[in-house]
């Protein structure tokens, strides 16, 4: 097995020395995607609408794995403000149906000023049984 990098135009570029995701053998490791719509440039206002926006990335970076949403097994949020758990959660909640495993972590800043930032660990395919 060797490691993997792993891009997507359908996802916004690293803006550091990183890549959007990496795999080795069935698994898959996700930078942190932020809230930044790919065909705009631009970061929604809301904490919702940022959401919203990182898993739709998310979702494109494990797609280009060939991964999905479904087989993330653990993901981590960072927020810029603890006070926005709640309205995080309930955009959160819609999509990771699986609830993988997830920490949560309020941190002093995020790149761009972003309220949300998430990463996730996920398989390529499903497990056998």
């Amino acid at each position: 097995m060797k490691i993997e990098t792993i891009g997507t135009s359908k996802a916004p570029k690293a803006i550091g020395p990183y890549s959007q995701a990496k795999s080795y053998g069935k698994f898959v490791f996700t930078s942190g995607q932020l809230g930044i719509n790919q065909e705009t440039g631009q970061m929604a206002p809301s904490i919702e609408e940022q959401t919203e926006q990182v898993i739709n990335n998310l979702k494109a970076v494990l797609e280009s794995a060939g991964s999905s949403i479904e087989l993330v097994i653990k993901t981590t949020v960072f927020l810029s403000d603890m006070n926005d758990f709640a309205k995080m959660n309930m955009v959160y909640e819609k999509h990771f149906i699986s609830k993988p495993a997830r920490s949560t972590v309020q941190v002093a800043r995020l790149p761009k000023d972003t309220k949300v930032e998430i990463d996730a660990v996920a398989v390529s395919e499903p497990p056998h049984r």
